[in-house]
């Protein structure tokens, strides 16, 4: 039957034990995902300006809202976050582009437009994540992404390779849904915008840059968080912890017994009640409690206690009862508050034995040492004054 209970006990406190290791993670780290999770699809519409490698020396407006310079686009990307906060991305985007021609005389080519597409793979840095480490519940991020790709001018069947460098917004709706705000440049060898140039006069002119600012949704695609990932060392230190606690009780529950049976076998048979109450009289009377409790934690403690009242009422006697916490755990201001505690719930008891009330007086001793084991520390005595 003790083995029984042992087991019950064991089972008991690792269940306790497991439910709260939910709770005991890394603060900023998480669990790889699988390869179908953190995907994403975004659609987006967009304001394009082109500066083109051929506009050297043409004074041409700057302004990227010129007629003959920008034009709407859409894009369209799909990507997976294989970290919090890295990422990668395809994106296309395009469909009408800058307006000028490839002639001095460029007036009388405004109207000659350029279909294009660009295609690009592009890192993704989520700051947010990096910087202040991942939040499931996080509404903005800021994102940074840079990448390398290929173009083609479709009014003029001309390819041109090129980077790509751009800082994006975003803000959750729900849990797969979002918006986000883009602002990119595309840089690419002459050529994109459909007309060919070797002006090597400087880092943007001997380019075709195109400048954008979008607006589009994200859709994430099945798993879109990360879990935490647990904290080792502390469930160990947790488990380790249970088990000594549960440890610690056992050997109390074993020096109970033992106390228990040295009584037993100490006991004369021959002997009454009122004899073995006045040997009681001049040897303090224990009631022991648990580690951190002030409910008593075996009521045969209290067959003694009621052997004491009964003695006290006959004899017109008063009752000391001393409340004492062992000083191994818990500060001493929280163990002289427990030494009173457990103190007046046997005072408590006594008063449903029949003693009154202004028999009783009460003291707490707060935390010692005296005895050993530790556990024996926590109690509390009654015993018989004048």
């Amino acid at each position: 039957m003790k083995k029984l209970l042992v087991v019950l006990a064991l089972a008991g406190v690792s269940m306790t034990t497991f439910a709260q290791d939910d709770a005991l993670t890394e603060k900023y780290s998480v669990a790889t995902n699988s390869f179908w999770s953190n995907w994403f699809i975004q659609i987006g519409a967009d304001w394009n300006a082109w500066y083109s490698d051929q506009e050297h020396g043409r004074n041409e407006a700057s302004s990227p809202l010129k007629r003959f310079r920008a034009n709407p686009g859409a894009s369209f990307a799909i990507g997976k976050w294989f970290t919090p906060g890295i990422g990668l991305r395809t994106k296309v985007q395009g469909i009408w582009g800058k307006r000028v021609g490839d002639t001095d005389n460029h007036a009388s080519r405004l109207d000659n437009g350029n279909k294009y597409w660009i295609a690009q793979e592009q890192v993704m840095f989520n700051l947010s994540n990096l910087l202040c480490g991942y939040n499931e519940n996080r509404v903005w991020n800021v994102i940074p992404f840079i990448g390398a790709g290929v173009g083609r001018s479709m009014s003029k069947d001309k390819y041109a390779t090129g980077l790509s460098a751009g800082i994006q917004s975003s803000w959750k709706l729900c849990k797969n849904l979002g918006v986000y705000l883009e602002a990119g440049w595309n840089r690419y060898e002459a050529g994109l915008d459909g007309f060919d140039s070797k002006n090597d006069r400087g880092f943007w002119e001997s380019h075709d840059n195109n400048l954008y600012a979008e607006v589009g949704l994200n859709f994430n695609l099945g798993k879109a968080t990360w879990s935490k990932t647990p904290d080792v060392e502390a469930i160990n230190a947790q488990h380790q912890a249970a088990l000594d606690a549960l440890n610690a009780k056992l050997r109390d529950s074993e020096a109970e017994n033992a106390r228990l049976r040295e009584e037993l076998a100490n006991q004369k048979p021959a002997e009454t009640p009122s004899e073995s109450v006045k040997q009681l009289v001049n040897t303090p009377v224990s009631v022991f409690f648990n580690i951190n409790k002030s409910t008593i934690a075996s009521q045969k403690d209290l067959v003694n206690v009621q052997a004491l009242a009964k003695y006290a009422k006959d004899n017109n006697n008063n009752l000391l009862v001393t409340g004492y916490a062992d000083s191994a755990t818990g500060t001493a201001a929280y163990n002289q508050k427990l030494s009173e505690r457990r103190a007046a719930t046997v005072a408590n008891e006594l008063v449903k034995m029949g003693v009154e009330n202004n028999k009783i007086s009460t003291v707490g001793k707060g935390g010692v040492e005296t005895l050993s084991p530790i556990s024996f520390n926590r109690r509390a005595t009654v015993q018989v004054t004048e």
